[in-house]
């Protein structure tokens, strides 16, 4: 009986693996912010951890010079994820819609990509991998949708095409 309540327990644990929980001793230094400053826009977004120690993203979306978005991106190595098939993120935005995007390999140039609408209420999202879709500077590509089996990097991009203030509170993002 003890072997089959250890067995269960085992089971259990392996059913979801925290990626990143943002707490009061939250080291920020793999994220990284990445706003069209790179292509001459004027957006400007930061990470910081809040009063209540959860992540903030925050800033302005600027349209000037083509601009347009803002992104935080969370860099680790690679990670064997073929047991999962689902984020799980909790978090409270502000009524916007964002993205959570995830790279199987850092070296790649696409995204796989999850578009998300805000409640301003705390929520939990769950993505599954298979709904996520591959992206390059804003277009789809015509590639399979992530298959989960390995990651390298994930991140949280505003983009909606409009001038906006943002703020975005992340608690954990986890695996299922």
């Amino acid at each position: 009986m003890l072997r089959l309540y250890a067995l269960l327990l085992f089971i259990s644990l392996q059913q979801s693996m925290t990626l990143y929980q943002f707490n009061f001793e939250s080291k920020l230094d793999s994220w990284e912010i990445l706003d069209d400053v790179v292509m001459g826009g004027q957006s400007d977004g930061h990470l910081k951890i809040n009063e209540d120690g959860h992540g903030e993203f925050y800033g302005q979306i600027s349209l000037e010079n083509n601009g347009g978005f803002s992104s935080v991106r969370h860099y680790f190595e690679t990670l064997d994820s073929s047991n999962f098939s689902t984020f799980s993120i909790r978090l409270k935005g502000d009524g916007k819609t964002y993205q959570f995007r995830v790279k199987n390999s850092r070296n790649n140039r696409h995204s796989y990509i999850y578009k998300f609408a805000t409640s301003g209420d705390w929520q939990t999202i769950k993505i599954p991998f298979k709904d996520m879709y591959a992206s390059f500077r804003g277009y789809r590509l015509d590639i399979p949708n992530f298959e989960g089996n390995k990651m390298e990097e994930i991140a949280f991009l505003i983009g909606n095409k409009k001038k906006e203030s943002f703020k975005l509170l992340v608690d954990f993002i986890s695996l299922e």
